[in-house]
C-alpha cells in the first residue's frame, strides 16, 4: 500500500517543522480578529503553534503573535491559548493521538 505524505507546517514560536495534526492554528479573519481554530479550516490568515504549553508562556512577553499577525494582540488571548494548548497536550497523553 502507498505511503500517503503528511502534510508538515512551520511552527511560529518555535521555528520547528512538524506534522499538521500536532499543531493548533490561529487565525486572523477579515475583521481582524485572532482565534484559536480547532477545525484548521476557518478563512483568514493562519499561523501554527506546537502543542508545547511552554512554548505559549515563552511566547508572551516576546509578543510573537503580534509580530507574525502585524497587529497588537491582547494579553489575555496568550492565557487562553495556553490553557488551550495545555488541556489539547493533557488530552494527547489521556487518549493518544486523536483529533
Amino acid at each position: 500500500m502507498k505511503k500517503r505524505k503528511v502534510p508538515m507546517r512551520r511552527d511560529v514560536l518555535t521555528e520547528a517543522m512538524l506534522p499538521k495534526k500536532e499543531l493548533v492554528r490561529i487565525v486572523r479573519d477579515q475583521e481582524g480578529t485572532i482565534s484559536i481554530d480547532p477545525t484548521g479550516k476557518k478563512s483568514g490568515r493562519g499561523a501554527y503553534v506546537s502543542l508545547d504549553p511552554e512554548a505559549v508562556k515563552a511566547a508572551k512577553p516576546k509578543k510573537v503573535l503580534d509580530k507574525v499577525f502585524n497587529q497588537k494582540i491582547a494579553p489575555e488571548f496568550y492565557d487562553d491559548l495556553f490553557a488551550y494548548v495545555d488541556h489539547q497536550k493533557a488530552r494527547q497523553e489521556l487518549f493518544g493521538q486523536q483529533k
